[in-house]
Parts: structure tokens; sequence; C-alpha cells
């Protein structure tokens, strides 16, 4: 602004004036850029605001399972080179979603492999900053968005007798250990890859859903309390076992379906 004038033919008062006017603009524009700051902040869901996919594991039970705010699903998939999920898990996923998810407009799929970020085993600080750099679909008027990483690398949590296969970590986000459910499924008798990644891959969906007592309220007491967010019926999808090495025992050849308990929950949260 002050360089349209001559500061040689502007006298005291105008100065004044001058800074008082320039103040006011630089003031107006400093309380416009914070106020749009905090309504992006606040939520504003315009697909390129992460805030809201950065909230609490199980506080978007409703929205997935629900078509009063969400009516569709953009699932994205990021995976680091040479550990690409099945297709066969991914359409078994697909299934479980029309299952259970009141999404009329369906669910959209975009996979991207991406390098090695070379820092494993991994810390769940280390996987939310490679969300952080490669996740790029976010909640968007009345699309919901997910995100999947598939890790070439194992939990850094890790010991000689147990591992993670996978584990939901925010509201819209999980991760699943591929390198270790390689592993895992190429020893002797264990459950085939796709088996096992599907197993893993709807458990960790079913914590984003709210299961168990994590966002969707429980309709009968079917709570592990030893474990936490967990079903107590050694058969279900949600039994704690199935996210860990001891899944290959409980598989048989078969994938868990959520017993009746955790199907109620659902329901009364707004799944089919």
């Amino acid at each position: 602004m002050s360089d349209h004038f001559s500061l040689k033919t502007i006298n005291h008062l105008q100065m004044k004036k001058l800074f008082r006017n320039s103040y006011l603009v630089y003031f107006f524009l400093l309380l416009t850029i914070s106020c749009s700051k905090d309504n992006e902040d606040n939520g504003s869901e315009n697909g390129t605001n992460p805030i809201p996919n950065q909230q609490l594991t199980g506080s978007s039970a409703n929205d997935f399972l629900s078509a009063s705010k969400y009516d569709k699903i953009a699932f994205e998939i990021v995976y680091v080179e040479g550990y690409k999920p099945s297709t066969t898990s991914i359409n078994n996923l697909l299934s479980f979603f029309n299952e259970l998810l009141h999404k009329p407009q369906g669910v959209t799929i975009t996979e991207r492999a991406i390098p090695s970020p070379g820092n494993g085993p991994y810390t769940i600080q280390e996987i939310v900053e490679i969300e952080k750099k490669n996740r790029t679909k976010f909640n968007n008027v009345n699309e919901l968005a997910l995100y999947a990483f598939f890790a070439d690398s194992n939990y850094n949590t890790d010991n000689s007798t147990s591992v993670t296969l996978g584990t939901a970590y925010r509201n819209t986000s999980f991760v699943i250990f591929e390198n270790t459910i390689i592993k895992q499924s190429n020893r002797p008798g264990a459950p085939s890859r796709p088996n096992l990644e599907t197993a893993v891959l709807q458990h960790e969906f079913g914590h984003l859903l709210g299961l168990v007592d994590f966002g969707s309220d429980m309709q009968e007491d079917h709570l592990d309390k030893e474990h936490g967010f967990h079903c107590n019926v050694s058969t279900c999808l949600m039994f704690w076992q199935i996210e860990s090495n001891l899944a290959t025992s409980l598989l048989n050849g078969e994938i868990p379906k959520l017993d009746a308990h955790c199907l109620a929950d659902l329901r009364a949260n707004g799944g089919k």
C-alpha cells in the first residue's frame, strides 16, 4: 500500500493516518486468516483437511455404519512396494462392508505403492508419520475417507513369542503388518495369506466400527476385560487373538465371523 506514495509528500498527520489504516488492513487480514484456520481446525470437510480423520479410534463408528452423514466411502490403500495385499482379501473386505454398512453410493478404492520408508520395526508414531506424508483422501461432504497402510516390516513391540498383525490407530486409519502376515502364513500348517489377511483386515476395521465397546455401545456385555475392546467369544472375529500370531491356530481354513453380540452392537449404532 505504501509503495504508491512518496514519503516526502506526506506530512506527519497523513503518515499517522496511513500507518493506522495499514495496521487495520493488516489486523483484518490476520483476523481473516486466523478465522479461516480456526474453521479448518474445527473440522471443515472439504477433501483436504486431515483433522476430521485424526480423531480417536471408534469415534467414526456411526459414520461408517449409517448413511445419515456419509453415503459413500473413499478407501485409500497405500502399500510398500512388494507388499501389495491380495485381491482376494480386498474383495472379501468389500463384501464385509456390504454386509454391515449403509453406503448406497458404494465404495471407491485407490491403491498406490510407495518406496520403503526404511525405518522398521515401526512404532505407532512412525506409522502416523507415514500416513501424514502419504495419505491424500480426507472426508469430503458426503464421502467418508478410509486409509490403510500395508507395511514392509513388523511392529516394534513384537518379540519371540508374540507378534502383531495389524492395528487400528485412528478413527479412519489402520495398519497391516504385511511382512509379518507373509511370514506367519508361510509357517507349516498356517492359513493361506489371503485368509490371514482377510481375518486381520476385517478385525481391524471392526475396531473402526466401534467394536468392542469402542464407539458402538454393547447391547449385552461381551467385553474381554483382560484384553480390552475385544469380544470374549473365542469364535468371534473380534476375539483378541485374531490380530496376533495366535490367529494362525484359530482360523483352521475358515475366516471367523462376527458373533451375535457384535452384530447387535453394530445394528444398534446404525448398521445393517
